[in-house]
């Protein structure tokens, strides 16, 4: 079988000469194989394209595909040869290897991963992850790699640790040289972050917790052993490792002060930032001082005093004001919103684009009577939310069982991060052995909407149900009365009749 080259040699032999016997000289073969290919030419078929001949090992193609299809393409060709020699194949191990080869690749193009052209709007996301740094003096650093989405702004700070205080000061000097607080963040599940995964719902840390509340922001996590859902973040660390870090590739000479490795960072921001970024066409400064107009002030207290203290909506288009839920539009789930008391009424403020606005107005309530308006949620559909936990264990399994009380209250205990959710899982579990699963499951209910998750808040609210439950109301009726009964008056009058007989 000829190659592309030697075929397109062999056609330019035949327009040179016109001539299938004079072509095959120059070409170096047969006429007949001119005449073949100038014949197909003619008939308008490819001449390059290959002809698929019959192969002894055609006849176990099928059973080849089961097997690379049973074993997800892990299989070895020479397990498949020994298999298919069993049933008779006489070939080579070779051509084995290359039809195990063929199949397997038709198999990953038909599991091949599909992205979704994901388009970034400023002022919304921000990603950092972590790079393994030089070493200064034998002592091991971190690069602190942070990605703007949008403007492709990038920010690397150099560490010797990863501890919640350094995270917090690179998260600040980040800011602080961005100009603004972006509405998302997203990074790894370190245990700085998120405090462990349960169902599939991250637990995260109260002190990352905090810290997001102090700046305004939402700290998101990826997720796990998924580092293509943060692409952006892991090609700013490649490419600052590729620029900071000694290798043979670059011929770096090594740090000898943790100011020089400071200084180098600082002049490797400088220079990326400055130049045209191959995607967008722009310099990532320039497009910065555009995004800057869509990111958040920074605070200088924690709390906004103008609009009242900073709420997270929740998934359930709530907000928790004074343990009690009040609604909100459902288009700013997952948003920041501002809450404050005027009098009798609750007032809810988002900042937009185009500034504040009013976005919701409630009476005043108690803890444990939430006010819902249903105005702020779209008409209800029969579908089942794809983010409902999953167990992963019978502990949790058995929690989970109680109802869709326990559901909200672990979703909503992930949320707020609380302390020490497993042992009370365990023992909302062991409580419905003494009362009612309808009880308990109506307690965490309870729990969860007034996000109440300390020690013994559970016992405490499953007393209280069931106290109110056990109170029977007194009713007046002519059987039982207090006021004192006309038994004495029967005899009145009857001592003067027995004087006068």
């Amino acid at each position: 079988m000829k190659n592309s080259r030697e075929i397109m040699e062999i056609l330019e032999a035949y327009d040179l000469t016109g001539s299938y016997r004079a072509a095959a000289e120059l070409a170096g073969c047969d006429h007949h194989t001119v005449a073949r290919y100038v014949q197909m030419r003619e008939a308008g078929e490819r001449p390059v394209a290959r002809q698929h001949r019959a192969r002894p090992i055609d006849e176990y193609l099928a059973k080849i595909e089961e097997l690379v299809t049973n074993s997800r393409g892990k299989i070895r060709a020479d397990i498949v040869h020994r298999r298919i020699t069993a049933m008779g194949f006489t070939g080579g191990e070779r051509t084995t290897r290359r039809a195990v080869s063929d199949v397997k690749a038709a198999l990953r193009a038909g599991q091949r991963r599909v992205y979704r052209p994901w388009i970034a709007e400023p002022g919304l996301w921000m990603q950092w992850d972590w790079g393994e740094g030089p070493k200064i003096g034998g002592r091991r650093t971190s690069l602190w790699c942070v990605w703007l989405s949008w403007s492709r702004f990038r920010v690397v700070i150099p560490v010797f640790d990863k501890t919640l205080p350094t995270i917090v000061a690179c998260l600040d000097a980040t800011l602080r040289r961005i100009g603004g607080v972006p509405t998302y963040a997203l990074t790894d599940n370190e245990k700085t972050v998120t405090a462990t995964h349960i169902a599939n719902i991250a637990v995260r840390n109260p002190d990352i917790v905090e810290v997001g509340r102090h700046y305004g922001m939402t700290i998101r996590t990826c997720l796990p052993a998924d580092p293509e859902s943060k692409g952006g973040s892991e090609a700013t660390v490649r490419i600052a490792k590729a620029d900071l870090v000694p290798t043979d590739a670059n011929l770096l000479d090594q740090y000898a002060t943790f100011g020089q490795l400071e200084a180098a960072c600082r002049q490797f921001c400088d220079d990326v930032n400055d130049r045209v970024h191959r995607e967008t066409r722009r310099k990532p400064t320039e497009m910065l001082l555009e995004e800057r107009a869509r990111l958040h002030r920074l605070p200088k207290e924690p709390f906004t005093v103008a609009f009242g203290t900073t709420r997270r909506v929740c998934w359930d288009a709530t907000i928790s004001v004074e343990g009690v839920r009040y609604s909100v539009p459902h288009e700013l789930i997952d948003t920041r919103v501002w809450a404050r008391f005027h009098g009798d009424e609750l007032i809810v403020t988002s900042v937009a684009e185009a500034g504040p606005a009013e976005v919701a107005r409630h009476p005043r309530s108690s803890p444990g009577n939430p006010v819902i308006a249903d105005e702020h949620y779209p008409p209800r559909e029969n579908k089942e939310n794809d983010r409902r936990p999953r167990a992963n264990s019978a502990e949790e399994a058995a929690f989970l069982a109680l109802g869709p009380g326990a559901t909200s209250w672990l979703v909503e205990a992930g949320a707020a991060g609380a302390r020490r959710v497993k042992p009370k899982m365990a023992e909302a579990v062991a409580l419905a052995k003494l009362h009612s699963a309808a009880d308990v499951d109506r307690a965490l209910g309870s729990a969860a909407i007034a996000g109440r998750f300390a020690e013994n808040d559970l016992i405490r609210i499953l007393t209280y149900q069931a106290g109110l439950e056990s109170i029977e109301p007194t009713r007046a009726s002519e059987e039982h009365s207090l006021q004192p009964g006309t038994s004495a008056w029967s005899k009145f009058g009857l001592a003067d009749e027995k004087d006068e007989n």
